[in-house]
């Protein structure tokens, strides 16, 4: 297991962007998949965006493509989401979680279950 912390949610209006920072304790850091879930208010946590163990390969879900990116620095232990051109529908509370993927089958139906590690969320608010 990792322990993991999530930062740099906040208020921002439609269009703007946001990096939120995961930092990931321990040496085992470069060792796990790491992806990012968003919940909104009732709805299901939605699965957004991953990079594998060494960073040569990453997944967005199709309504994020071209305005996220997912990376890692394992020098920092931390991964991010940079988020550009923000739309009210991106408004949920958004969870860092680390684990070790099938890659052959990352995809939409990627579940919670999948991984083993979670934040605690960082809160996401886009106005319109």
């Amino acid at each position: 297991q990792v322990q993991l912390v999530e930062s740099g949610g906040g208020l921002v209006q439609a269009g703007g962007s946001l990096r939120l920072s995961c930092a990931a304790s321990g040496r085992t850091f470069s060792t796990y998949d790491m992806g990012w879930f968003r919940q909104a208010p009732g709805k299901e946590r939605e699965f957004v965006a991953a990079i594998n163990w060494s960073g040569g390969s990453t997944y967005y879900t199709d309504s994020v493509k071209g305005r996220f990116t997912i990376s890692r620095d394992y020098a920092k232990t931390t991964v991010y989401l940079r988020m550009n051109s923000l739309k009210p529908e991106d408004t949920a509370i958004y969870y860092c979680a680390a684990g070790r993927l099938i890659w052959r089958t990352v995809g939409a139906g990627t579940k919670t279950s999948d991984f083993g590690s979670w934040g605690q969320g960082t809160q996401v608010t886009v106005s319109s």
